[in-house]
This record gives structure tokens, C-alpha cells and sequence, in this order.
């Protein structure tokens, strides 16, 4: 609850200090901002060409070429990426803001989070022309994304609240998430289908949030199917695990936040 009324009441500093943070992260880059694009449009290049050309020879995936069905997964985890990354890391760099007594500390990943939800926005605007152009018209499913784009941003946010607490204490603490993630990203169907796996496996990698966060934007996108209705049980799953994550992160973080300062 505390969490909540301190994300409430900072909600225009978090919105601001975020649209702040996009600038300031590109001002020294002559392109500036665009390469908050231009990054993962690089990326997502070479994963088609080495995945989709390269390793399944520019085949369908389930009837849909495999560029669409990449960039309608990989959107979101673009996102989560920069985000938690740069999450974990926001209290320890941000010590300026730490050591003033009266500023709302939980804005500090907020801001940050909220900084690369910003660009997310873009991305998936740009992807939703981009389909709608190739054939792939919107429709009512369209309303299901958002609730997937909160969810990852919720996500996202929770895991940056308590890798951020951790993170003061003890620095390993950024590079075991990165590791984390991207073992995450490569076990989710991000880039391939794991329908090959016997059903043992496949169950353990539904646990991943990433596999229902993709295939959530995929049913939004392309698929035209309520997954948030049909994959109920993994929504559950999923809303349980984020509450579950934001609870801990937020009691770690309001019973060490007076020391912060002494840590840094």
C-alpha cells in the first residue's frame, strides 16, 4: 500500500524525470534519440537473418512469415531487456537523488522503467502500421495488448524495485540479472517454438513470464484469439507471480531505503 501511494503521488515527477531521461541518455549521439530505435531495428535484422533465413531457411511459422511473427514477440522483450537492465542499476547511479532526504525513492526505477515504456509505445505503434500494411488489419483483439503492455511494464518494474534494493548491497546482483535474462530470453518462444520438447519441458518453460508475455502480444497481433481468457490458468500464474514479485521488492525496499545512502 505505502508503494502505492508514494507511485501515486509521484506520478507527474516519474512521467517527467522520464521524458528527461530519454533526452538525456541521447544527447551526445548526432542521430540522438532515433537510436533508441535504430538499436533494436539492428537487432532484430540480424536475429531474422540468422534465425529466420539461416536456421529455418525464411520458412512459415504456424502459416505467418516469420519477420511478423519475430517482431510481434521480440517487441515486448526489447523492452523488459533495457528496462530491468537499467532498472537494477537506477538507485546505486542515481546516489544525487538518494542522498535528498524528502524524494520519493521508488520514483527513481519508476522514472527509469517508465523512460523505456515510452519508447515501447513507439515500437509497437510502428509495428501495428507496419502489420496493417502487410495485411494483418486491427481488430478487437487489439484490446487485450494493453493489458499486456501493463503487464509488462509491471513486470518490468517489480523485478527493477527489488533487483535495485539487492543491487546497493551487493553488485553482482546487475550482472546475475543480465545473465538471468538472457537465459530467459532464449528458453521463451521469442525465437522458435519449443513444441519439439517433450511436454515435461514444455511446461517448465510456460513458467517463464517472458513465454506468456509474447504469446500474449503474438494472440493481440496477429492471432486474433483472447489468450487472456483461453491461457487463463498462466494468466493467473503470471498476475500471482508479478504481485508476488512487487511485494517482496517493495518490503525490501522501504526497510533498507534509510540506509541507502551509507551503502552507496
Amino acid at each position: 500500500m505505502k508503494l502505492l501511494i508514494e507511485q501515486w503521488q509521484s506520478k507527474y515527477l516519474v512521467l517527467r524525470l522520464a521524458f528527461f531521461q530519454v533526452q538525456s541518455a541521447n544527447r551526445n549521439n548526432f542521430l540522438g534519440v532515433l537510436w533508441e530505435l535504430l538499436n533494436p531495428s539492428i537487432q532484430i535484422g540480424m536475429y531474422w537473418f540468422v534465425f529466420g533465413l539461416g536456421i529455418r531457411g525464411n520458412a512459415d511459422v504456424e502459416g505467418i512469415p516469420f519477420v511478423y511473427w519475430m517482431l510481434s514477440g521480440i517487441v515486448m522483450w526489447f523492452f523488459v531487456n533495457a528496462a530491468i537492465i537499467e532498472g537494477t542499476k537506477s538507485i546505486f547511479q542515481k546516489h544525487n537523488l538518494v542522498a535528498k532526504m524528502n524524494f520519493p525513492l521508488t520514483a527513481i526505477p519508476a522514472y527509469v522503467v517508465m523512460s523505456k515504456f515510452y519508447v515501447h509505445i513507439i515500437m509497437v505503434s510502428m509495428i501495428v502500421i507496419i502489420f496493417s500494411v502487410a495485411g494483418y488489419i486491427p481488430s478487437i483483439y487489439y484490446i487485450q495488448l494493453l493489458y499486456f503492455m501493463l503487464m509488462t511494464y509491471l513486470l518490468s518494474f517489480a523485478v527493477s524495485l527489488l533487483g535495485s534494493t539487492l543491487a546497493v548491497l551487493v553488485r553482482d546482483v546487475q550482472m546475475l540479472v543480465q545473465a538471468g535474462l538472457r537465459i530467459l530470453f532464449f528458453v521463451s518462444p521469442i525465437l522458435w517454438l519449443p513444441d519439439m520438447l517433450p511436454q515435461a519441458v514444455q511446461k517448465i518453460i510456460m513458467l517463464n513470464p517472458f513465454y506468456y508475455l509474447a504469446n500474449g502480444y503474438r494472440a493481440s497481433l496477429l492471432y486474433q484469439e483472447w489468450y487472456i481468457i483461453e491461457q487463463w490458468p498462466l494468466t493467473l500464474y503470471n498476475i500471482i507471480l508479478v504481485v508476488g514479485i512487487l511485494s517482496v521488492g517493495s518490503f525490501l525496499h522501504f526497510k533498507m531505503r534509510d540506509r541507502f545512502a551509507d551503502y552507496i
